[in-house]
């Protein structure tokens, strides 16, 4: 039995071969066919004896990558070597020098670094999750098609996380929203984000996953229906001008949509642009913008724009190098519709990013086509000095972020993020021109450098040889480039003065008969209550340490016993009083328990999401406070499950019957009479609910509300807001988190 299946999967195998060579997007010749050949044989002899959990062969997994790589990525031969191999040194004894000697560099130092992402070592009290992206990021200084077959494996273990525990799908899933996600978007690799996203959102919040996918499904008919009257109407407009062209239409991706039932506050139904059409033509470069604009007139000449919703990325595109034309429109029934309008051209290049790029531009070849995708993404790796959470913070900050397009003074165009500065802009030309700058103007007139930019604006910086970075400006830009080159001079300048700090503060201490030794600075940190002996010598070196203080420390020195009594009895004090806090918290809130035992823990609740009974939540373990609740859909979650996966421990309310706890409610909705006197009938009619206050304010025929209710659990706040939704006036009702 067990031959005839090998026999199969050796013919699925076999298979899968003809498949990669025919999707490859590239063009292959003989040598490249050669190369991908003999990648292929090496790595399915390598692990012909491993096995996948689901019990397949595990070979599959690196044909699997390959073929993401050489599709829907569009990399060449090269790469598609390289992912075959991706494995082969971390799992096999085969090593990067068998590789360089059986193939070529090239395809050995991708395995390399790919082997490199692999291998995390397992240390204490940080976070080996944004150590590892740190790791990996940095590799984009060897080669970007390091992490873009990285995000290739990773879009096939989302594709295959069904037969993992739910621990680890959670966590991986985490991990993948949290940054390779954003590294696909950043990348260009849009078609590949929302699969990624999609498959994040089914693994961490699988309930909302289900409902959005079930609503989709249940409206597919109404809304191909109603995409076929669109799409009549403009094919026929279309072929009058004679336009070669496809319409697609296609449901939003279901993480968007439930990113803005998040943001909005709303169910499925309210969400309002929930698919999109889009027109792809065929053209030359030198009518491609023209045509474009052909088309926009078209569309808005049978269904009216909104003004604020066009976005022009042919005139600019973004950094990505995404390029098209976006329109909303109102379409039939009042509904708004999205409509995007790109050459064949630019709906490659939003596939395939990179790939398409240098299959574009005349005698690029892949190697010299990586050179403009490096520059991109080099500067937010410029400093590797930060912490790697906040690294890895920075960095996705600057993935997600908006574009805005300025000028310089020239007339030539920069791309900025959303939220830049004009100091922002002065670092962005040159560091030495961020380092000297004196002040800006904007459009002619002169701002401060903590100046907010607009789309269009122009920037002309004022640099002066004698001027010198503060610690302010580190709250004047929100760019990673300027804040790393910002802190790298105010440190050179610290440790100067630091050290000039050293020899006075040693002085001074001779004076008083003390000898500068290791244990005294600790003493004087203490002391004055600061960080580290850097902050300690910086002061006294700027002269924000004056003698007297130093006396005082002598004096508090020569009475050390009295001192030491005293502060016994402070910090016996202050345990008692967190104690006692403990002790209020967990006999409060005394039925949630943890881990596979349902241990009970002390354990305080997070402000930032407020969990009460009945929402899913877990604990998360901190350096100083103990254990934290959060709510499994908090703010904070895909962060911590991502960077921390072994500092959460598993949570669950047991039985909520006999708490009570206080949750928020907002309300709003159209000013009618007698509106207070419904909503205190329907909560007093709720069983087991008590209002704490109630405060209503009307404008212009709108009122805003707020109530606070103490509830027994999660079930009765749920049917309690159902049963205000239904009061006539009454538009929405939302439970307010603090974030």
């Amino acid at each position: 039995m067990q031959e005839i299946d090998i026999e199969l999967e050796n013919k699925a195998i076999a298979q899968e071969y003809k498949e990669l060579l025919r999707i490859s997007y590239q063009t292959l010749t003989p040598e490249d066919k050669k190369l991908i050949r003999k990648a292929f044989d090496v790595a399915m002899d390598a692990h012909k004896d491993q096995r996948r959990r689901s019990g397949e062969a595990y070979f599959f997994h690196p044909i699997a990558v390959a073929k993401i790589v050489a599709e829907e990525i569009g990399l060449g031969a090269t790469a598609i070597a390289a992912a075959l191999l991706h494995d082969v040194v971390e799992d096999t004894p085969i090593t990067v020098q068998d590789i360089e000697k059986m193939f070529n560099p090239k395809v050995a130092q991708l395995v390399e670094g790919l082997t490199k992402i692999s291998k995390v070592q397992k240390e204490m009290n940080v976070s080996m999750q944004a150590e590892n992206f740190r790791k990996m990021l940095l590799t984009l200084n060897d080669d970007v098609r390091v992490i873009l077959i990285k995000i290739a494996d990773r879009l096939h273990n989302m594709q295959t996380l069904d037969t993992m525990e739910d621990y680890k799908q959670v966590k991986i899933a985490s991990e993948t929203l949290y940054i390779y996600a954003p590294l696909a978007h950043r990348l260009g690799l849009y078609k590949i984000k929302n699969k990624l996203e999609d498959l994040g959102l089914k693994y961490t919040e699988p309930a909302l996953y289900n409902d959005i996918v079930s609503k989709i499904k249940e409206t597919k008919e109404e809304q191909d229906a109603y995409i076929k009257d669109i799409s009549d109407i403009l094919k026929s407009a279309l072929d009058v001008e004679k336009l070669d062209y496809i319409i697609k239409g296609r449901p939003k991706s279901i993480y968007s949509i439930y990113r803005k039932m998040k943001a909005q506050g709303c169910g499925f139904d309210e969400v309002y642009d929930k698919f999109a059409l889009r027109i792809v033509y065929k053209s030359t470069t030198h009518e491609e913008k023209f045509l474009a604009w052909k088309i926009y007139s078209i569309v808005t000449d049978h269904y009216r724009p909104s003004p604020s919703r066009l976005r022009d990325w042919i005139s600019s595109p973004k950094t990505t190098g995404y390029e098209a034309l976006h329109i909303t429109v109102m379409g039939p029934k009042g509904r708004w519709v999205e409509i995007q309008i790109r050459s064949e051209r630019m709906d490659e290049i939003a596939e395939k990013g990179y790939a398409a790029h240098y299959k574009y531009k005349q005698g690029a070849t892949e190697e010299s086509g990586l050179d403009v995708w490096l520059n991109l993404l080099k500067e937010a790796l410029e400093s590797s000095e930060t912490n790697a959470v906040d690294f890895v913070e920075d960095f996705k900050m600057n993935l997600y972020s908006k574009e805005i397009f300025v000028f310089t003074p020239k007339g030539e165009i920069k791309s900025l993020p959303k939220g830049a500065t004009s100091l922002d802009f002065a670092f962005s030309i040159h560091s030495e021109v961020g380092i000297r700058t004196r002040g800006t103007r904007v459009n002619g007139k002169l701002v401060p450098l903590n100046h907010e930019l607009k789309s269009g604006d122009q920037i002309e910086v004022i640099t002066s040889q004698y001027q010198k970075p503060t610690i302010n400006w580190l709250d004047y830009v929100t760019t990673s480039r300027a804040k790393n080159k910002i802190k790298n001079v105010l440190n050179e300048n610290t440790k100067k003065i630091a050290e000039e700090g050293k020899e006075v503060l040693t002085r001074k201490l001779k004076h008083l008969k003390i000898t500068l030794s290791e244990s005294v600075v600790n003493e004087l940190v203490n002391f004055f209550k600061l960080k580290t002996s850097l902050d300690l010598f910086y002061r006294v070196g700027v002269g924000a340490i004056e003698n007297q203080q130093l006396k005082d420390y002598a004096t508090q020195k020569s009475n050390t016993f009295i001192n030491f009594f005293k502060s016994k009895i402070k910090r016996s004090a202050s345990t008692v009083n967190e104690d006692l806090h403990k002790q209020v918290i967990s006999s409060n809130y005394d039925m949630l328990v943890f881990g596979a035992d349902q241990d009970k823990l002390d354990y305080k609740l997070s402000t930032c999401c407020n969990p009460i009974p009945g929402d899913e939540v877990f604990g998360f373990i901190t350096i100083n406070e103990g254990i934290k609740v959060h709510k499994k859909d908090c703010p904070n979650a895909i962060s911590l499950q991502s960077n921390y996966a072994y500092r959460i421990i598993m949570a669950k309310w047991i039985d909520s019957s006999q708490q009570e706890f206080k949750a928020i409610l907002h309300i709003t909705g159209m000013d009618t009479i007698g509106l207070t006197n419904k909503l205190t009938k329907v909560i007093s009619d709720n069983m087991n609910v008590n209002i704490q206050s109630i405060s209503l304010s009307g404008d212009a025929g709108i009122f805003n509300g707020q109530i606070a209710v103490i509830v027994q659990n999660n079930v009765i706040l749920k049917k309690l807001i159902d049963n205000i939704k239904k009061i006539d006036g009454v538009e929405k009702v939302t439970r307010e988190y603090n974030n």
